[in-house]
Order: structure tokens, then sequence, then C-alpha cells
């Protein structure tokens, strides 16, 4: 048995190592059902971040379905999502660099179906009676805004499309009744996102293929729709906030009806295209996931007895739930599971793993176990995070030293963190540091009146709760109080800047990517993003004074705090002078500040190389600024005024 080494907290020695974080790690996406085979997306850091579709048919190994020099993702909305749908062995998909929608038939035979540049597609429907594909389609061929519409694109020849529904500035979710009779879909408008309100509607499909009268199900500006599907019968189903939680409904005879009321969300913030949480296994019986203190179950409703019964727990983290032939495939992950594709046999409950992000090979005794907690925050309220208390199997802190902390602000801001294990969070915690990951006001999975904390106070709340939470930890003897980091990517980035700013709690912080003005945020993003702030932060330009007075970059007087910032260069949702401009105002400031600037990426690193780079060059800036030793040889970054 090897001896315990005792040496201070940072400087721990870890298996976990970017080489390992980014060789043996992909991101599991999008997954589909056709008749007996499985597909699936998965994202390769070793191949620039390619988004490659797989296939897998019963007793044979997982394929390719496409030549290399495809790359199945979509651009609407920026963040994507549904990017391919497969019917009777026919894949349709979206290819990123051209945007264009193409099929391939079994044999291969690949056929572009949309030429002409400017649009993209999203989110397929199969309209057998018709022989055309319904989706999401959104034009950048004029000026100004975008247009969303849903059209029809044959899929004999192709084309454009003919526009069935427009109107509203988005458009998601359009389904088919089994019998192709009926569509619904779901859509809202400026300032709305889909998780603060939002429209479910069905329309009879006339002969013609048009759409006949339309008729409002539910939603509106303060009810959020999530995820309306058909049953084999043709009841539409559907979640809704209406009560408070994301709770799953249905549409009957005498009206809407509550099918498990449930203080539990059976739903999530629509970022992308596709999200499912349940699936029929019959018109009576429903498999589906719902999270409730931080973490997701998967469970079986069935529709006549109102009863939930809820599998075996070894994971707390589900989601993308399909259902075949007496089997379903969904994605689950836990603290010592990583994120992974699960098929369960519907007879027996029994499941297999199909891929993994990663293939776990590190002892358990390096893994962190989140420890779900509460702390007080501002006006008598409590907020959630997920602690990682430092854990390394060969090591142990010398005795009276308490750990470094780094606070993580999760992007959205609307979004949770997640429970599945992470190397990119373990590469902290058997280093020798905490981390505390806080699902702040304005988080989703505790209900819709948490979720709707963050209105008009981004910038206020998400900023209060990652301060009291460390403050928390260090009152409790947990962390050490004198050496407090925050970091945070998109959103996140910008509650990390402002906190630097704002807020006289963290010794260091690092932004990836993150906002540094909200006015420039506010008049230079993407379309789905680009009223977002309305509801964070109030109308501009009438709230001018608020996007002022909460932009890191106009308070920069107020900041004494070291800080790293990471960008892409392609970035359209936070472009990259938002970084630029914070870098330049730091280092003229005199404060120990480095900026790294990547070039090919947008908002996120999907490049390996990249991804390493990030890790290692925040570590380093760490030890310098907390002043602890690190045992591996890691390449210098340049820190402007560090002495």
């Amino acid at each position: 048995m090897t001896p315990v080494i005792t040496a201070p907290y940072g400087g721990w020695k870890s298996p976990i190592t970017t080489e390992l974080m980014t060789a043996d790690s992909i991101r599991l996406d999008q997954l589909a059902i056709d008749g007996r085979d499985i597909y699936w997306l998965e994202g390769r850091p070793l191949e620039g971040g390619r988004y490659a579709l797989i296939r897998l048919t019963p007793g044979r190994s997982p394929v390719d379905c496409l030549p290399i020099e495809f790359n199945v993702r979509t651009r609407v909305h920026e963040y994507g999502g549904a990017a391919f749908a497969v019917f009777d062995g026919v894949i349709y998909f979206v290819n990123f660099k051209d945007q264009h929608l193409y099929c391939q038939k079994p044999g291969g035979y690949l056929e572009v179906l949309t030429p002409g540049d400017g649009r993209r597609y999203a989110d397929f429907a199969l309209d057998r009676l018709r022989m055309r594909l319904i989706c999401v389609r959104e034009d950048h061929t004029g000026g100004g805004e975008a247009v969303n519409t849903i059209v029809a694109i044959p899929v004999n020849g192709g084309g454009d499309g003919s526009v069935l529904l427009e109107g509203s500035n988005f458009y998601s979710n359009p389904r088919l009744s089994p019998d192709g009779s009926r569509l619904a879909w779901l859509c809202w408008s400026h300032p709305n996102m889909p998780w603060d309100g939002c429209e479910l509607w069905s329309a009879e499909v006339l002969a013609n293929g048009k759409l006949g009268k339309k008729e409002l199900v539910a939603g509106g500006r303060d009810e959020s729709i999530f995820q309306p599907e058909w049953s084999p019968e043709g009841v539409l189903h559907f979640v809704s906030d209406r009560s408070g939680w994301w709770n799953l409904y249905r549409m009957g005879k005498p009206g809407i009806e509550p099918l498990y009321p449930l203080e539990a969300e059976f739903g999530e913030p629509q970022w992308a295209f596709g999200m499912r949480t349940y699936a029929f296994i019959s018109g009576q019986e429903i498999l589906c996931t719902y999270t409730r203190d931080g973490a997701w179950k998967l469970a079986r409703l069935d529709v006549a007895s109102k009863t939930l019964a809820t599998f075996d727990e070894t994971y707390t983290e589900y989601g993308d739930i399909h259902t075949g032939n007496g089997f379903s495939i969904f994605k689950a992950g836990s603290a010592t599971r990583p994120l992974a594709i699960l098929k369960q046999d519907l007879a027996t409950g029994h499941t297999q793993v199909l891929r993994r992000a990663f293939e776990p090979s590190i002892d358990t005794g390096y893994f962190s176990i989140p420890q779900a907690v509460e702390f007080p925050t501002e006006k008598g309220l409590t907020a959630h995070a997920l602690f990682y208390p430092p854990t390394n199997k060969d090591y142990t802190a010398p005795e009276g030293e308490t750990p470094p902390l780094i606070v993580i602000s999760h992007g959205g801001p609307t979004g949770s963190t997640s429970t599945s294990l992470q190397y990119g969070l373990q590469y902290w915690t058997s280093r020798g540091l905490a981390v505390l990951d806080v699902n702040y006001g304005g988080s989703s999975g505790y209900g819709r009146s948490y979720r709707m904390r963050l209105n008009g106070n981004w910038g206020i709340v998400d900023v209060d709760d990652c301060c009291n939470g460390a403050l928390w930890l260090a009152e409790k003897g947990l962390v050490d109080p004198r050496r407090l980091a925050i970091r945070g990517g998109s959103a996140g980035g910008y509650t990390t800047l402002a906190a630097l700013v704002f807020r006289n709690v963290f010794s260091a912080g690092a932004s990836h990517y993150g906002v540094s003005d909200l006015e420039t945020l506010a008049a230079d993003t993407h379309k789905f993003e680009s009223r977002y702030l309305d509801n964070l932060v109030g109308p501009y330009p009438g709230r001018r004074d608020r996007y002022l007075a909460r932009s890191p970059i106009h308070h920069l007087e107020k900041l004494a705090t070291p800080l790293i910032l990471f960008q892409g260069d392609e970035d359209k949702v936070v472009p990259p002078a938002q970084s630029q401009l914070m870098y330049e105002a730091v280092r003229a400031k005199g404060i120990p500040v480095a900026y790294l600037l990547f070039t090919g990426e947008q908002h996120g690193f999907r490049k390996a190389e990249n991804i390493r780079r990030c890790y290692e060059a925040e570590l380093y800036f760490y030890s310098r600024v907390f002043k602890f030793e690190l045992p591996d040889q890691i390449e210098p970054v340049r820190i402007e005024n560090m002495k």
C-alpha cells in the first residue's frame, strides 16, 4: 500500500490530466431510434470538435454514418440541436460548414436538399402522407433580423421549402400526430425566452398540405411549455409550469388534464432543439425523468392509475429519453460515472451502456463526491449548490491548512449544474482545490419562482449567491477565506467579472468568453438572445442606466483582483471585443491579468489542444496568485503586472 503524502493543497499530483480529459473524451449529443437501429451524435475534440453521426445495429459494432468531411450541427438559434433525423433508414442532416440540409439513403447515396446560402434548418418531422420534412427554418438572406418559420421541404427534389407558419419571432417542436392529420408546435416572441413563456398550438393538416384553423392549446407570456408530443393514440401531451413546476399534462376531452402533480421539474430550459424528458411506452404509460433537490430520477408514469414508479437510483442525471419496440435509450450519469448512452429493456428494466463520454480509467479514490448544500443568501432566501471537497487518495494536507476554493458560476444564466462525472471538475479537486458549483437564483430545477429570481436582477442575485456560498463555506472552516476564486463561461463569465468588480470576496477569477459590457451585448448578439436581457436586466435603451451600472467594464476603479480571460475569435454569442476590452482596461490599471485568444473557436471550446491549454493555463494562474507549487511542469502563461 502506497503511503499517503502530506503536501499543501494545490500541490497534489493527479492522474487526471488534460491529455486524459481530451484524448479519451467525446461529447454525447442527440439520440434517435429508427426501427431496431439506434443513432447518436458524438463531438470529437481530436477531430476539431466535429460532430459525427453514429449508427448501432443490434449484433454489430457502432459505425460512422457519414464521411469525415461532414459535421452534423445546425446553427439555428446558434445553440442548435436536433440537427438530424432518421426515417426508414434515410438520414436527414444539417452540415455545419454550409448549413445545407442533406439526405443519405441506404447504400450511402448523398443528396443536397436545400441549395442556397443563408438559410438554416433544425427539428425535423416526416410527413409520410405528403413525403415532405416539416422543420424550423431560420432565414438570414434578408436585411435585419433573421426570420424564423416552420416550413415543409419535399424529400424528393428538396428546395428551400414552403412556409406553413410565420409571424412569431421563434418556432420549435413541429410534431405530427401519428395519422398525419394534425400538427402541433411551440412559438414565442420577443422579449420572452421559451422558459419565460411560450405557446402551444395545433392545427389540422389539410389535403393540400396547408394548415387549417389554428387552436391555442396552452401557454402564454407567463406559462412555459416544453416538449409537446402525440401519444400512439393521437393524444397531445406536453410539459407546463402553470403550477409553478414543470409537470406533465395532456389535452383530453374535458380539457387540459394534469397527469401527476408534483413539486419537481419534468422539463428544462429549452436552450437547444430536440430536448426530451419523456417518451411513450404505450398510450397509458410514459417513461420520464424529473429533477428534485438537485438530482434527476428515472420513472414510469402509469397514466390510468396516476402512479409514478422510480427506477434504481444508480444515476443522478438523465436526459434525451426515447422509446422503441420493447426498449428505451437515454443519457445518464452520476458523480462516479461519466455521461453515457444507455439502452434499457422495458420488460426487465435491465440496462446496458452503449457509449460513454469517456471510459473511466481512474481509481475512484481520486474522485470528489458532490454534497448538495443549501445556504442563506440575501433577503432571507436560500440558495443551492454542489460542494466538492478536495479528494486524492495519495495525499493529505498539512494539519490546520484549509484549501483554496473555486466557485463555479454556470452559464445560461438560465441553466443548472451537472451531477455527472466530469474530469474537468475533478481536475481541480484531485489537485487539492475545493469546488462549489452554484445553482444561484435563476437556475432551473427548483421551480418557476426560483427560476424567475434573476428577472430584473442579473448581476445582483447570481453574484450575491456565488459570494454568499463562498463565505458560508469559509465560515464553516471548510475553505481558506484568503484564497477564494470564481470561474465561469459565457453568462457565468459575466457573473465572474461582476463578482470581482462589485464585491470584495474573491482573490482571483477566470472568465471564459464572458460578458463585460451588457450594453454591447444587447446591441451585438444573435437573434435568439437579442432580447433576453429585457427580462434579466430591463428593456434597452429604456433602462440603459441598469446596463451601465451592472457592466464590469464601466467600473474598473473597483477592481483589484487578478484575472485571466479566455476567448474564441469566432464567437458570435459573446463577441471577442468583450474580453479584449476587459483585458486592456485591467492591464492599464496595473492589476495582474492574462488573456488567451483561440483561433477558430466559437462559443465554447471544442478543439482538444485548446481545451488542454485552457485548463493548464488557469491552473498555472491560480498557482501564481495563491502561491502554491505545482508538482508538474506546465507551459507558463504571460501574466501582465504579475510581480
